[in-house]
């Protein structure tokens, strides 16, 4: 595994926070972590357990808190943090992932604090997924992982554990492992979450319950996807004290004060998709964004069945936020072409409906959507069990009015016995106003599902609260993240002899199993600056002429530090640069070989971007805003380029080489609804063309003699060669 100093690390755009010394006490340890602590007096399935003391889960409380403390500044992801404590009770490092892609949290942590990590206690919020974190735990010394939560997808939860435990590593985990007697519940290394909560209770029972419930809460949208197979979807309004949203003009503006509005930006930011219908389009011409420097604006989701919006729109200018339009097939089809023309997406649906859109939400990767519409629309999504949880601001104001509308249409109840009940309630007082949030029966929150899954944790069961949904249809093919998919239906008729071809495995989100497939996964890439020669293009155009096999040290250059130069590359890598991942090299080709300051400027700040998320971003504005920019021949060299960023990907680590090798013979797609070319799109037909050339790869590496990485990979990838 190679070493990154903090320095590079910070350059990458790594949030890495190494120990200060405490106000409190810069020299005292913290009681109960490194002695009183270690009292093994739980065994399960042979594994002995220590009991956890108050100081580990305030520990664990402030990890938590560390995990979403970047919340809304990049699109929703996993919420990862790790805190490194010394064996006498020091903070030694913690780092968080603040975007999908970066390098895993436990590795930032592990390398900032270098070899003071030995015999060490890691605290993670979440189980690790990322093969080269885990094996950075195992390499490093450290003598017990503290985690708050299991991984909620299937295909990642226990495998951590296991592996760490099989290392020798001690496991412990918020809710399975035996809380210990009472330790000291303050100390230099407990920030303050952990020092608010220690202050709440007299025994170790607060503790440990805030530290359990801010690691769920941390991932609740994780959680809601890997049981419900949807996004946690947020239903948000504003009333007065009578319950209107409006006046009975339509009057709306405003409602509630700036402090529940900035709260409200808040939350946008940390949301995939807003979801608006025709109507508040109509009504408030909105423009659905963060409204903050530096914050994630979510993709803006209008619901029209008859495409009844209007011509201009500021959901219309997609500059500086992206616009889907979802409509029933065949509604208006001028319109939608003139949409299209200025960059807004239209996704037809067969049939339109809240459920079916949360459901494309679901394939389409979003872990969180804020629902922001009226009550025509609001109902019928919690009808449908498509709405989790009400974050409901409430005004002291009264505006009264027969016909003024309120924040839900009819549900079809008649007693008041029929009445939704919110679970896990709280109220908090914003500005003037009061806010109220709370879960629905269609989820129960986050501990109630998990709770629900645990009895068949990976066979895809869920509990009540799930039942209470409308059934969804069953698709084709699911996502490969680990949800097992619907049973297909028994055959009608006898199946030819022969081996049935083995089932296409699907990929799309870096933090979904077989994420190492997207581009978007943390694998530094190292080649060259300069745009693919005439002479390149034709041969990475022509895989079977120029084969993996003739010489691998081709596609792999040491990855070290630094920009231009990497010391120790191959000759013919002498002005290679470290690309933090493939998604980095991919959009800074699209502006290579262009000549003028502009274009060097792009290119630099491409390859500059802290994650690929934030790289995608500035390319892809850059293409449409100054198309000029964008290199004259992107249209046929593209696919050249991602086959040659590939074949440098999995040269050059072993773990991303090994998951590749391990699919087999099964056909890859990328299960990206809204991309035709390199996805295989909503309905299947696409070109699916990065499915295609990982293929290709996948051949390329069992020629080259490379199926030895599905028995263990080596350290160096030169030994390889």
């Amino acid at each position: 595994m190679t070493q990154m100093s903090s320095s590079a690390l910070h350059a990458s755009g790594i949030c890495v926070l190494a120990h200060r010394p405490s106000r409190l006490d810069p020299g005292a340890p913290i009681r109960g972590l490194a002695g009183s602590r270690c009292r093994p007096n739980a065994r399960r399935a042979g594994v002995l357990f220590a009991a956890l003391s108050d100081t580990d889960f305030l520990h664990a409380l402030d990890t938590a808190h560390l995990a979403v403390s970047q919340r809304g500044t990049s699109q929703p992801h996993p919420n990862a943090a790790c805190r490194l404590v010394s064996p006498d009770g020091r903070l030694l490092s913690q780092a968080v992932l603040p975007a999908q892609g970066m390098l895993p949290p436990e590795t930032a942590a592990l390398a900032a604090a270098g070899s003071a990590a030995r015999g060490a206690t890691a605290f993670l919020n979440l189980e690790p997924w990322e093969e080269s974190g885990i094996a950075a735990l195992r390499a490093s010394g450290i003598s017990r992982v503290v985690l708050g939560l299991r991984h909620p997808l299937p295909a990642f939860s226990g495998v951590a554990v296991a592996a760490l435990r099989g290392a020798g590593v001690e496991v412990d985990i918020l809710g399975e492992t035996q809380v210990g007697p009472g330790a000291a519940t303050n100390g230099p290394g407990a920030g303050p979450h952990a020092q608010a909560a220690a202050a709440a209770g007299d025994g170790p029972e607060a503790p440990a319950a805030a530290a359990l419930r801010a690691s769920l809460h941390a991932n609740e949208d994780l959680v809601h996807r890997a049981a419900l197979r949807l996004p946690l979807s947020l239903l948000k309004y504003a009333m007065t004290l009578d319950g209107k949203i409006a006046a009975s003009s339509g009057h709306a503006a405003w409602i509630s004060s700036a402090a529940s509005r900035r709260l409200v930006m808040e939350e946008r930011a940390a949301c995939d998709a807003v979801v608006v219908g025709g109507c508040t389009v109509r009504r408030d011409n909105p423009r659905l964004t963060s409204r903050t420097e530096g914050k994630h604006n979510p993709v803006r989701i209008v619901m029209s069945r008859t495409m009844d919006l209007p011509e201009e729109a500021h959901l219309w200018d997609v500059r500086e936020a992206h616009t889907i339009v979802a409509v029933q097939r065949g509604a208006r089809r001028a319109f939608q072409q003139r949409l299209r023309e200025r960059g807004v997406e239209i996704v037809e649906f067969d049939f339109l409906s809240p459920l079916a859109l949360a459901q494309y939400a679901y394939h389409r990767g979003f872990l969180r959507c804020l629902w922001e519409c009226g009550g025509t629309l609001a109902a019928p999504a919690i009808q449908a069990g498509v709405i989790h949880k009400v974050m409901a601001f409430v005004a002291p104001k009264l505006i009264g009015g027969v016909l003024a509308p309120t924040p839900l249409g009819e549900l079809g109840f008649v007693e008041m016995t029929q009445a939704l009940q919110l679970a896990e309630v709280e109220w908090r007082p914003v500005g003037p106003d009061v806010v109220c949030q709370g879960y629905l029966p269609s989820s129960g929150g986050p501990a109630a599902l998990l709770a629900a899954q645990l009895p068949g944790r990976g066979q895809g069961q869920t509990g009540p609260a799930q039942q209470q949904q409308v059934q969804q249809g069953p698709r084709p093919t699911e996502p490969d993240d680990g949800v097992p998919a619907a049973p297909a239906p028994a055959p009608t008729m006898q199946a030819p002899a022969g081996p049935a071809p083995p089932a296409p495995r699907l990929f799309y989100k870096c933090w979904d199993a077989l994420g190492c497939l997207s581009n978007f996964s943390p694998h530094p890439v190292c080649l060259p600056a300069a745009p693919l020669t005439s002479a390149d293009l034709l041969r990475h155009a022509a895989p079977a002429r120029a084969p993996m096999t003739a010489s691998l040290d081709e596609w792999v250059c040491p990855l070290g530090e630094g920009e231009e130069g990497v010391a120790g590359a191959a000759p013919h890598a002498s002005s290679a640069r470290l690309w933090p991942t493939s998604e980095h090299y991919y959009q800074a080709q699209k502006f290579a070989g262009v000549a003028g300051e502009a274009a060097a400027a792009l290119r630099a700040a491409i390859a500059a971007a802290p994650s690929p998320e934030a790289a995608a971003a500035l390319a892809r504005a850059a293409q449409r805003a100054r198309p000029r920019l964008v290199r004259p021949d992107w249209h046929r060299a593209k696919v050249a380029v991602m086959l040659h960023v590939l074949r440098a990907k999995f040269a050059s680590h072993p773990d991303a080489a090994a998951a590749l090798l391990g699919t087999g013979d099964a056909p890859l797609q990328e299960d990206a609804p809204h991309d035709y070319f390199w996805g295989r799109g909503l309905t299947g037909t696409g070109n699916n063309m990065l499915g295609r050339l990982l293929v290709q790869v996948r051949s390329e590496l069992r020629a080259a003699g490379r199926e030895g990485l599905l028995n263990g990979s080596p350290q160096n990838v030169y030994e390889l060669l």
